[in-house]
């Protein structure tokens, strides 16, 4: 019987795709080479094979699917090799932020300061005196070497550091006002990220909330009227993450402190977001300043992170008899800060003593207050990098940045993008991808069918690597 064509290509593909699985070398053979027993000695027998396992499994099915057209020894042990090295990457890695927005928070909020770098591998890979007083030769408190410098940047009487604000704010909270209440005005009960609501860590420190006023307007006689024996605490909360504007009121800080101080309670103050310098001067909104709060209010709490360009901390800065109250609650030991934290934070604040070099070197604030014709020279620099390669249209277009981390809401910087469309057979979604997904991961804006880096965010060196991996890319394509 005559077989019809679409027979004859079915018999052809099954003889072909058993050829294929036949050259497939077998475990034995993969073992010997000479860079698998590298390998081996490396990684141990075990993971090896199961590696080896799992090519020759990937093989199997890309013959099966019709995906393959050979197979060689060469060709497995590099696949082998390339598993190996995907399999022994930690997930935690380096990215480059092409989005423009500052304070990524899903891309490590903050960058440390380069100058900082050899102090912080001293501290980490040594010895060091975390609790220990070397000139008393006894033991002391690690907080001692963050508090000289919070208190002189701040003007607190004494200053304690945890992990991050929202653990400032409960554990101020919980040692201040067990069992209390505490008056909030109803526009300040924010959501910071991850789902975590003022109202919910007051309750979670121990106090009842108590709401005054209205969203947009609370007075100071709704707190006054709020007053009562079971009063613990008035809470200001700085709405740094988003912003009301029309008809509003609110009363000074320093009333609340005096309202707070006759009815015998202290005035607590949540910043959120630290700022110890003033960038109103480089065009941004006014926002209030740490040493601001601390001269206004008992306790103020504030981030490590964010807009003061450290470590994730939460720094609690006041009255010395508070602070000494929460120094000695329990719940302090399950939110202490370790040695790495504090150095970085300490080296951070270091800068602060000069405002013009902590401008210039707190990476942060450096990508904030960069001016408009240094964007767009960097811009232009990358675009004509980019330009020659082929199959790739390049143009640098205005636009605007975020700071991010909940600050400055609704504010954009003015900044300038470098923008690519692609004519090859990539699309501007996949090559998206294979940015992101490729070494290094390189995180870019996709619009408009075109994928976009504000230099923002760019960092020194990042623009030749976006460069070479696109290069290579089109290579592939």
């Amino acid at each position: 019987m005559k077989l019809q064509r679409w027979q004859v290509k079915t018999v052809e593909n099954k003889q072909t795709q058993v050829e294929l699985l036949r050259q497939i070398p077998a475990v034995n053979d993969l073992i010997q080479d000479d860079q698998i027993q590298q390998l081996i000695a490396a990684n141990g027998d075990r993971e090896i094979k199961k590696v080896i396992d799992q090519v020759l499994n990937t093989l199997r099915q890309q013959i099966l699917a019709g995906q393959l057209t050979k197979v060689s020894l060469d060709q497995v042990v590099k696949l082998v090799l390339k598993q190996t090295r995907l399999d022994n990457q930690l997930s935690l890695r380096p990215v480059i932020n092409g989005t423009g927005v500052i304070l990524h928070t899903n891309l490590g909020r903050s960058l440390l300061s380069p100058a900082i770098k050899d102090y912080l591998n001293q501290i980490m890979f040594s010895y060091s005196n975390l609790e220990y007083k070397l000139a008393a030769k006894k033991r002391g408190l690690r907080y001692h070497h963050i508090e000289k410098l919070l208190c002189e940047l701040t003007g607190a009487e004494d200053a304690l550091v945890v992990n991050n604000n929202a653990a400032a704010v409960m554990l101020t909270l919980d040692t201040l006002v067990p069992n209390k209440e505490v008056i909030v005005s109803r526009g300040e009960l924010v959501e910071i990220g991850g789902s975590f609501r003022v109202p919910e860590i007051i309750t979670k420190g121990g106090g009842t909330l108590r709401e005054v006023g209205t969203t947009n307007k609370t007075h100071l006689r709704d707190y006054k009227e709020a007053i009562t024996e079971e009063t613990g605490a008035i809470l200001k909360v700085h709405t740094s993450n988003y912003r009301i504007i029309g008809f509003t009121e609110k009363p000074d800080p320093a009333d609340l402190q005096r309202l707070a101080h006759e009815a015998g309670i202290p005035m607590i103050n949540d910043l959120g977001s630290g700022l110890l310098i003033d960038l109103s001067k480089y065009g941004l909104p006014r926002e209030p300043l740490i040493q601001e709060a601390v001269a206004t209010s008992d306790i103020v709490t504030f981030s490590g992170d964010k807009l003061l360009g450290g470590p994730q901390a939460g720094v609690i800065a006041g009255k010395r008899q508070l602070i000494e109250q929460i120094k000695h609650n329990q719940l302090l030991r399950a939110l202490r800060v370790d040695k790495m934290t504090l150095a970085a934070l300490a080296a951070t604040l270091q800068f602060y003593r000069n405002p013009t070099a902590a401008i210039k070197q707190i990476p942060t604030l450096r990508m904030i207050t960069v001016s408009s014709a240094t964007l767009a020279t960097r811009a232009q620099q990358l675009a004509n990098k980019l330009a020659v390669l082929p199959n790739v249209k390049v143009t640098v277009q205005k636009g605007s940045s975020q700071v991010g981390g909940g600050s400055f809401p609704g504010y954009e910087l003015p900044t300038s993008l470098v923008c690519l469309t692609f004519t090859g057979r990539y699309s501007a979604t996949k090559m998206e991808e294979l940015l992101r997904t490729g070494e290094p991961p390189i995180i870019a804006r996709l619009e408009h069918d075109q994928i976009i880096f504000d230099v923002r965010t760019l960092q020194a060196g990042d623009g030749d690597k976006i460069c070479t991996r696109i290069s290579e890319l089109m290579k592939e394509n």
